[in-house]
């Protein structure tokens, strides 16, 4: 790890329609070549289609999108004794949702067909429904940490991934 000062976290400014920070964040992930305002139009469409298409207030469904998309527990590498075992972690809330939005926007691109709006209104509407590929990612990663086979000699408490997280009984 690097010894110098920590890296500070740059202050976001919230988008100009919904004056909402997390609109702001995937705003700024679907971003490509610096064309924010082409990043913008595709986002806003997509909002206005599931406007057309659904019941409820499209942010409400965006962010219940971004919810049911992130993960919860992701596994880490931990080194005891001379072994590496694989073990689950629980997620800190700014990680999850770079996840999730991360996850929603490669599944959105890799749909066939299309337009970006479109493939972006589909995705977000399968991830409110807790379907589509960002929930299966993360649904993915939930059966990892299920399967591994933590050895017994190691007992993990709910306190997250630290030195005293870990306890080794031999």
């Amino acid at each position: 790890m690097a010894r110098r000062r920590v890296a500070q976290k740059r202050k976001i400014i919230p988008d100009p329609k919904f004056n909402d920070i997390l609109v702001a964040r995937f705003i700024n992930c679907i971003l490509n070549d610096g064309k924010k305002g082409l990043a913008e139009t595709i986002f806003y469409k997509a909002l206005d289609s599931i406007e057309e298409k659904g019941k409820e207030e499209p942010l409400r469904v965006f962010r219940k999108a971004i919810e049911n998309a992130a993960p919860l527990l992701e596994v880490r590498s931990r080194r005891v004794g001379g072994a590496t075992y694989q073990v689950p972690v629980e997620v800190k809330e700014s990680r999850r949702q770079a996840l999730s939005i991360r996850w929603m926007i490669q599944n959105a691109k890799s749909r066939a067909g299309r337009s970006m709006a479109e493939k972006l209104t589909s995705e977000i509407m399968d991830a409110f429904g807790n379907s589509g590929g960002a929930v299966y990612r993360w649904s993915g990663g939930r059966k990892k940490y299920e399967y591994i086979g933590i050895p017994s000699r190691i007992s993990i408490q709910p306190m997250g991934f630290s030195a005293d997280a870990i306890t080794l009984s031999l």
